[in-house]
């Protein structure tokens, strides 16, 4: 583990970007506390849920459906949302180890940014490296986060401290790279639209779920014809 942690502090490109996208993730994990003890969470159950779950989508999701009286829902659309998990775990397989213990451990630690930062390198040394590196610091920052958004939101009002916003910033942030893509575009705006129509007349929870039928859009697109 000490050669491990080593071989990751030399990679001076490696923490930096980590280190940045630590931040960011800390960000938003301060806004998921303070979110989560206004709606009413206990503190213990918040910082159990960020310790166990891990997973910051779904997460905000469950705290929203949980206010609005819809735990079954959360349960639903938690479960709906990480199953991209499974397609996540067989493309990275390799990059978590062959014991048993890194594998639970790694499966713990599998989210999007460690996805994404371990399929960006080019061999399998780098990606295990990145892997390892962004999935222990990013559960560090989000767990520290969490805990001093409990307190903040004990403190005030987190409307009146912006801590609010900065979950939906971060998501806004993170997506507009993926706008430049027409076919993403097409995606998100029509799932979107979807979900601000139908909420005015369906519970909480559901109007995000069904912004899921913005993937139907791309069977609207007309195909290319195949190269001969």
């Amino acid at each position: 583990m000490i050669v491990a942690a080593r071989s990751i502090l030399s990679d001076r490109s490696l923490v930096r970007d980590v280190g940045a996208l630590g931040l960011a993730v800390f960000a938003v994990s301060i806004s998921f506390g303070a979110i989560a003890v206004a709606a009413g969470i206990p503190a213990g159950l918040i910082v159990l849920m960020s310790l166990v779950v891990f997973a910051g989508g779904s997460q905000f999701l469950a705290v929203g459906l949980i206010a609005a009286g819809n735990p079954f829902a959360a349960i639903f659309a938690g479960l709906l949302l990480n199953a991209r998990h499974l397609p996540f775990g067989l493309a990275i397989g390799d990059v978590m180890g062959t014991r048993r213990w890194q594998r639970l451990i790694g499966a713990h630690l599998l989210i999007d940014e460690s996805v994404a930062f371990a399929l960006a390198q080019p061999d399998l040394e780098r990606r295990r490296r990145a892997y390892w590196a962004t999935g222990c610091t990013l559960f560090v920052v989000w767990n520290v986060g969490a805990v001093l958004g409990v307190l903040l939101g004990n403190a005030g009002d987190p409307d009146r401290l912006g801590l609010d916003a900065a979950f939906p910033a971060g998501l806004f942030a993170l997506l507009l790279p993926t706008l430049k893509d027409p076919t993403t575009r097409l995606v998100a705006l029509t799932g979107a639209l979807v979900a601000v129509l139908t909420t005015p007349f369906l519970p909480a929870g559901l109007p995000v779920l069904l912004a899921l039928t913005g993937l139907l859009a791309l069977l609207a697109r007309p195909r290319k014809a195949a190269s001969s």
